[in-house]
């Protein structure tokens, strides 16, 4: 596995583990980890620290030729609100764990040139519907049904 995805997958394991919801996010620029963070909606009583939203806050004020170069790799399909904030800091790759559970807005990334790759990994997959069985209502909260 990827040590990106593996990262992502980490961060979302330690959302899971605080009382969350299981989406971790990490943004790389030139190899390196520059911004990492989990779902911590509940945690922190949130309406929009989303696994990737977290990681954009955690990476901090960056230049925009640095966002520009950056991958950003999630284990599950950005949502709308994540897919703008790639879309508006100008992150030209997507790791996408699973789109199996959700399918977020990546004909949206794709039309406007964003490369996204899903790699269906099994450990995003179980993770998610683990969490959508045990906890059906904190999901359906957190992509707004």
């Amino acid at each position: 596995m990827d040590r990106f995805m593996q990262a992502a997958i980490d961060e979302a394991r330690q959302g899971i583990a605080e009382g969350g919801i299981p989406i971790g996010s990490v943004i790389v620029h030139q190899g390196q980890i520059i911004g990492r963070g989990h779902n911590r909606r509940v945690q922190q009583g949130s309406v929009v620290l989303h696994g990737e939203m977290d990681a954009f806050e955690n990476a901090g004020r960056q230049p925009a030729a640095v966002y520009r170069d950056c991958t950003l790799y999630t284990t599950l399909s950005p949502c709308p609100m994540c897919s703008g904030a790639i879309l508006l800091y100008g992150i030209e790759t997507v790791i996408v764990g699973e789109n199996k559970t959700f399918m977020g807005d990546e004909d949206l990334l794709r039309s406007r040139g964003v490369k996204v790759t899903v790699l269906q990994d099994q450990t995003c997959i179980q993770m998610m519907q683990d969490f959508i069985a045990l906890k059906p209502a904190l999901w359906n909260e957190d992509i707004g049904v």
